[in-house]
């Protein structure tokens, strides 16, 4: 039997030759079906976070892996991390099968090389202190299951996203999450329903990742890069929501604390820089806990 991946749905014979609105709509519900496989899961995704989370906690790293369209979703989740969280880019390094040249042009022929995968990790040299992710639609791709496995003989965290259930993906990694997506309306065309739900699974470990370790205050990306005028303005907004201050405040907060938001929040509040920069190391950078020395 066809990995459900890869399965052609009765559902969309002749679709040819529907209307343009009938074609739209049945993607749009298929991905519906995409995004309800991954809450089905929401406790195993839990789980895998909550390690992950650890892993970085303890100075290892979190290092995205994926071949094709599936290592091209991990990167964009990768690269939203030190904007988002002020997590450096150095702690979530990204393996690609066919290296970065896989950015502009998916070399396809990569993803058999499971060789490359093992090799990839021992660049990096990935320990017990690091935690591996590794997303595949199929669960079976040589490159990442190669990399799953020597990750395993160093000692890292493994974590396994694929679609196909059984797969070495899931089976051999520490925390296998089945995305269990419905056939794609293009049969293996996985950048679609099984790209949605790892877009999506990736969402809930990145952002639960980032509140575990701090970065995140009611609600708010308190770790955040303050790089643009826009994401300065941003960075006032959030003072000001969390300190219950007036924007000039909040403005003269971040000039103070050279734009590191959480220091701006506390000294907002009206705690000197010194002893702002104090209470947040004591509370190793949990913005709550610092706000509460007061």
């Amino acid at each position: 039997m066809a990995d459900r991946t890869e399965e052609a749905s009765e559902d969309y014979r002749g679709i040819d030759t529907w209307s343009a609105v009938a074609i739209v709509a049945a993607i749009a519900a298929a991905q519906r079906e995409a995004v309800a496989a991954v809450a089905a899961i929401a406790a195993e995704i839990a789980a895998a976070g909550e390690a992950i989370a650890g892993c970085l906690a303890s100075g290892g790293r979190l290092v995205y892996m994926g071949a094709g369209s599936s290592g091209l979703i991990a990167q964009l989740d990768a690269l939203e991390m030190p904007g988002t969280f002020g997590i450096p880019a150095d702690r979530v390094p990204v393996l690609l099968a066919g290296g970065r040249q896989a950015l502009g042009a998916i070399p396809l022929a990569a993803e058999d090389d499971d060789a490359a995968g093992a090799a990839d990790l021992d660049a990096l040299a990935v320990g017990p202190k690091d935690c591996l992710l590794v997303v595949s639609a199929s669960g079976r791709t040589p490159y990442a299951v190669g990399g799953l496995r020597r990750a395993r003989s160093l000692g890292a965290l493994t974590v396994g996203m694929a679609g196909n259930a059984g797969t070495p993906l899931l089976t051999e990694a520490d925390h296998g999450l089945l995305l269990a997506t419905p056939p794609e309306i293009i049969a293996g065309s996985t950048r679609m329903n099984a790209g949605t739900a790892q877009k999506c699974a990736l969402n809930m470990l990145s952002t639960l990742v980032g509140i575990r370790l701090g970065h995140v205050h009611d609600g708010l990306m308190v770790n955040m890069e303050v790089e643009n005028a826009k994401l300065r303005r941003r960075a006032e907004r959030i003072v000001a929501d969390a300190a219950s201050v007036g924007p000039d405040e909040a403005a003269a907060a971040l000039d103070e604390a050279s734009n590191q938001v959480k220091l701006a929040i506390l000294i907002a509040t009206g705690f000197g820089r010194d002893e702002a920069a104090g209470h947040l190391a004591a509370a190793g950078g949990k913005l709550r806990t610092a706000l509460a020395a007061r």
